[in-house]
């Protein structure tokens, strides 16, 4: 019987470790192995001469790095790669995409989390929140069919198994898009526990149990999301209010909801408890949507106020008094009640405790991570990408980000353009937009002009007997060329991206007047608006070219 002695590299745990010993045990003539995760090192027992390519073959496909002791630095991993260690703090798109490309670019990855894998997008945003707004989209059908042969009906919702359904759902997907990836991704070991910075190259990380883990990676991905952010308004605090969070599954539905925000959670949400049957009063502290075109602002609370919700801009909440199950929010002056609070006036980064200061890590005034095109941050080694950044909060830019920065981590060069970035509000109408409004444009130093098409001359919102909206296109004076467009329209969020390809590829206003586009679309909305812009839509027969 023979020994062998192996440095391990890469294990952040004693799991690390049993990991290790059962791939050791699995190779051909290995009779026995130990690990020790504290010293880093493998004894192996065998019936014979083993090559020592097949043990560190066997421990690279675990994603760790192995070499006989004494032997200088470890063999690279199979498939060549690098011993690169890469830390990635957090656990949700951001995190995972950066993880995934970091362990397929030949890093060695540590991810750590503390809380529930999946982030915020499929546990307690866009998954849920976009069932809701389904089930609520089909609770209006019933309650108001626009065509005149379909008697109405009041829907008959029961919230519990709503949620029952959503929450499963959800569920199903945080396995599927997350935990199972861990399974079967031999470069990531998952840390359970919360991490801080202790140097500029070293990280603590703090266990449940109450156990500690120092680690000295070689780069560092800060994905560590955010959470609501709660105004300090007299009373507010201690009083049993809603976030998104607690009003996507709480599984009974309010007679009144007080909704207090004028952003797009603040909307959808507020205009699903409508159509489930709660009457609704919003309270926007400017107007709605308060950074894209006025225009949205008014066609959008034209369509809400008409469905019933009664909106109040420029509010200013002074307190909240709750006493038996009753919210008494001042306004003004003036007081507004209801059985139930939803707070939904932004989000802040989860960013408090990592300690930035101590690796140099530069945020701005809400505690959100600098970083630059590359996501690398003020510290040379460490990236940020997510929503605990000064990016847009996206999950679609959070996981782009995180590509990104692993291939700047590991040694490529790669960078995120964000200048025909589309965005989504899944009201109804939805609201979608892509690149700068008028009036940034012209901030910004750009002569443009602009057109905008009401839904009325558009085929595809006759036959629906739903005309409600419009589609506005800013493009630069002169050349024509495409900088912006806003849409409040039925279908907007599947029109707004055929938008984003027409400015990504720098066209004018002209080329997309003389495309193709099928009818009866939606999308033909852009063809027609592009058209706006020299002749008269309204004099052309349908589909004229």
């Amino acid at each position: 019987m023979t020994g062998v002695e192996l440095a391990i590299t890469g294990m952040t745990c004693d799991h690390c470790a049993r990991a290790v010993e059962k791939a050791l045990a699995g190779v051909a003539g290995v009779r026995r192995a130990q690990v020790s995760y504290a010293s880093g090192t493998a004894h192996v027992e065998t019936s014979g001469a083993i090559a020592p390519a097949a043990l560190f073959d066997a421990v690279g496909a675990k994603g760790y790095g192995a070499s006989l002791r004494g032997a200088g630095r470890p063999a690279p991993r199979k498939g060549g790669g690098s011993e690169l260690h890469v830390a990635v703090i957090g656990g949700g798109s951001a995190a995972f995409a950066a993880a995934i490309r970091a362990a397929e670019e030949g890093a060695q990855v540590t991810l750590v989390e503390a809380g529930t894998l999946g982030g915020t997008c499929v546990n307690v945003g866009c998954v849920p929140s976009k069932i809701a707004i389904r089930a609520a989209h089909y609770a209006d059908a019933q309650a108001r069919p626009p065509f005149l042969g379909i008697e109405p009906q009041v829907p008959v919702i029961d919230r519990a198994a709503l949620v029952a359904q959503q929450q499963a759902r959800v569920a199903e997907l945080r396995h599927t898009k997350y935990e199972s990836i861990l399974e079967t991704a031999p470069g990531i070991n998952l840390v359970r526990g919360r991490a801080c910075f202790t140097g500029a190259r070293t990280l603590r990380i703090a266990r449940a149990d109450g156990r500690e883990t120092d680690l000295s990676p070689d780069r560092v991905l800060l994905a560590t999301g955010a959470s609501p952010a709660i105004p300090d308004v007299p009373g507010l605090k201690g009083s049993p209010y809603w976030t998104s969070t607690e009003a996507l599954v709480d599984e009974n539905l309010p007679e009144h909801l007080i909704v207090w925000g004028g952003s797009a959670t603040a909307l959808e949400l507020g205009q699903a408890f409508l159509r489930f049957g709660s009457r609704v009063t919003l309270l926007a502290r400017s107007r709605l949507l308060s950074r894209e075109d006025p225009a949205v602002d008014e066609s959008l609370g034209q369509a809400l106020e008409a469905e019933g919700m009664r909106i109040v801009r420029n509010a200013r909440v002074e307190r909240v008094d709750y006493e038996r199950g009753r919210f008494r929010v001042t306004v003004g002056g003036a007081i507004i009640e209801g059985d139930r609070l939803l707070v939904a006036t932004g989000r802040a980064p989860n960013t408090a405790g990592l300690n930035l200061g101590k690796a140099g890590v530069a945020t701005d005034a809400r505690g959100a991570i600098r970083v630059d095109a590359s996501m690398r941050t003020t510290a040379d080694h460490i990236y940020a990408a997510g929503d605990c950044t000064t990016q847009p909060q996206f999950v679609y830019v959070a996981a782009a980000a995180g590509t990104r920065a692993a291939i700047n981590m590991t040694g490529g060069e790669a960078a995120l353009d964000l200048s025909a970035m589309p965005a989504v509000v899944f009201t109804d109408p939805q609201v979608g937009t892509v690149g700068v409004t008028e009036s940034a444009a012209r901030e910004q130093g750009l002569e443009v002009e602009s057109r905008t098409l009401a839904l009325e001359h558009v085929p595809r919102a006759l036959a629906n007997f739903d005309t409600h909206g419009f589609v506005k296109l800013v493009a630069e004076r002169g050349s024509g060329r495409l900088v912006g467009a806003q849409i409040v329209a039925a279908e907007g969020g599947e029109v707004v991206q055929a938008a984003a390809l027409a400015i990504r590829a720098g066209m004018t206003f002209e080329s997309l007047g003389s495309e193709l586009f099928p009818y009866l679309t939606m999308v033909e909305a852009l063809k027609l608006c592009a058209q706006t812009f020299t002749r008269d839509v309204s004099k052309l027969s349908c589909c004229a070219g």
